[in-house]
């Protein structure tokens, strides 16, 4: 069996170095521990380690779900989950944009040193290692169903027919009836819901009353909004329903008991300022995660996780020693017990965003950094005299402002942009925006209230400034160096192409 090990150096401009390694090897270098010399024939170690299970959502954004306070959604199989284990109620996907934000979540490390995996309709490259290969090193089986890492390119020279997250199945259970009982697995289950246009609900929209729905402080509270917050909540509910089926058939195979369980969205949902934002409404995401043979149930959890820690954490469950190349951490012992945070546990999250479509002249992108405190989300763009959700005019055959998806709601802001009580929404969802923004959460959750440029913001701005140069330069953020670096505009923009490369 063979691995390739991928080393980053920062300082050495991007520079990586390929290893290639055998299993006794991956041993040898500090990649997977060593069996127990006391285990009998090692399979007391083999059947220790856990079975892993994610429940990826499609754009499911927080706080929609039941248990996390939404009066509206149902969410009985994400509640069930949470009050078996762990509600997260701060967890974040790094990047508001679907393949960079699953690729952060493969590699365990931040978008920015993935070159042109940190870009939607990208290519994933060889080189970057990925949670599901190490474990299938290990002696793992590993797979996924309907959808995995992507949009971009992936099945070609470099990655034949597998995809970074396994090999792909039809179901979990067709994958699971050819696992041995003996054999850990690791599945990866991506669901299309509830990505837009959400017209695949029909069947769960029994309890929604379009009149009882939050509207948030960023979109007009109007009927169109109001009705298509449902349709965004009917495949929320199908979403909870399809992993309600696959824990059922987890139960009934006997293997529930030492599986870790993560339910999860990728991105925040796809409105105005929500999916290709660094804002909550494109980050923060629902997740809770159960594993009855460690994890206490009924815990709630307000520390900041990342998509980076995802990695770290399933391998460290998994017995395997994490690659000091992952700039995330395992969050296992703040939900265990199971020994102390050193160093102490973060205080902040930190979220990026290169390209997301190509809908800006020249291929640009619009770099933006965030540091995300529980009082306050301080934002740097980067490039602030490029139109955020992407030029007004159509480019590269995507619409105006083609980095906000089609819906209704974009349709009624962008139809009524000029009348006054339209405006204000037109601003926040599609106009430009300065150099700095600072949100105070307590005041204004929504974060649509910009308090940068009042003088009595000049000292958090300072604190939280200097917070994110130094994370920057920690992980070898290339802006940090130079702002004005066009690396990521150069990569390659597979868009459609990638598709039918998939199929």
């Amino acid at each position: 069996m063979i691995f390739k090990r991928a080393i980053f150096s920062p300082s050495g401009g991007g520079l990586w170095i390929l290893i290639t390694l055998g299993v006794l090897e991956l041993v040898t270098q500090g990649w997977l521990r060593a069996a127990d010399p006391g285990s009998t024939e090692g399979e007391d170690t083999k059947s220790s380690r856990p079975n892993i299970l994610l429940l990826l959502a499609d754009n499911w954004g927080w706080p929609h779900a039941s248990i996390g306070g939404d009066t509206s959604v149902k969410t009985p199989t994400f509640d069930r989950l949470a009050r078996d284990g762990v509600l997260f109620t701060h967890a974040f996907c790094q990047v508001p944009s679907c393949s960079p934000a699953r690729a952060v979540l493969l590699t365990g490390q931040a978008a920015h040193r993935l070159q042109q995996a940190a870009n939607l309709w990208g290519d994933f490259p060889k080189e970057l290692p990925t949670y599901p290969a190490i474990l299938k090193a290990s002696g793992y089986a590993t797979g996924f169903s309907v959808k995995g890492w992507g949009p971009g390119r992936y099945r070609n020279e470099r990655h034949t027919k597998l995809n970074p997250a396994g090999d792909r199945h039809k179901s979990f259970e067709e994958f699971l009836s050819g696992v041995s009982s003996d054999q850990p697995f690791c599945f990866w289950f991506g669901s299309h819901d509830p990505h837009q246009p959400w017209d695949r609900g029909a069947d769960f929209r029994g309890n929604l009353d379009a009149q009882k729905v939050k509207v948030p402080g960023y979109l007009p509270d109007h009927a169109i909004v109001r009705q298509t917050i449902v349709d965004y909540y009917c495949e929320v509910q199908r979403f909870d329903h399809e992993c309600g089926e696959i824990l059922k058939a987890l139960q009934e195979s006997g293997r529930a008991q030492n599986t870790l369980v993560i339910m999860v969205g990728d991105n925040g949902w796809q409105m105005p300022r929500g999916l290709a934002n660094v804002y909550d409404a494109g980050t923060r995401v629902p997740m809770a995660i159960r594993w009855p043979a460690q994890i206490a149930p009924s815990q709630t959890s307000g520390d900041f996780i990342s998509f980076e820690d995802f990695a770290p954490t399933l391998m460290s469950a998994a017995e395997l020693t994490v690659p000091d190349t992952m700039t995330g951490r395992d969050f296992l012992p703040l939900i265990t017990g199971s020994g102390k945070i050193n160093p102490p546990w973060r205080d902040a999250i930190f979220l990026e965003r290169e390209r997301h479509a190509n809908v800006r002249s020249g291929d640009r992108s619009y770099p933006c950094r965030a540091v995300r405190t529980k009082q306050y989300l301080y934002v740097r763009n980067l490039a602030p005299n490029l139109w955020p959700a992407g030029d007004p005019q159509t480019h590269h055959a995507v619409g105006p402002f083609g980095d906000v998806d089609n819906t209704p709601i974009k349709d009624l802001i962008l139809g009524q942009r000029e009348e006054p009580g339209m405006r204000r929404f037109f601003e926040l969802g599609f106009g430009k925006r300065p150099a700095e923004e600072l949100y105070d959460l307590k005041t204004d959750p929504d974060q649509v209230n910009n308090l940068a440029a009042k003088p009595e913001s000049a000292s958090a701005i300072d604190e939280l400034s200097k917070k994110l140069d130094r994370w920057m330069k920690l992980t070898g953020d290339p802006r940090s160096e130079n702002a004005k670096d066009f690396r990521f505009d150069r990569f390659k923009y597979y868009g459609r192409a990638a598709r039918a490369i998939q199929k």
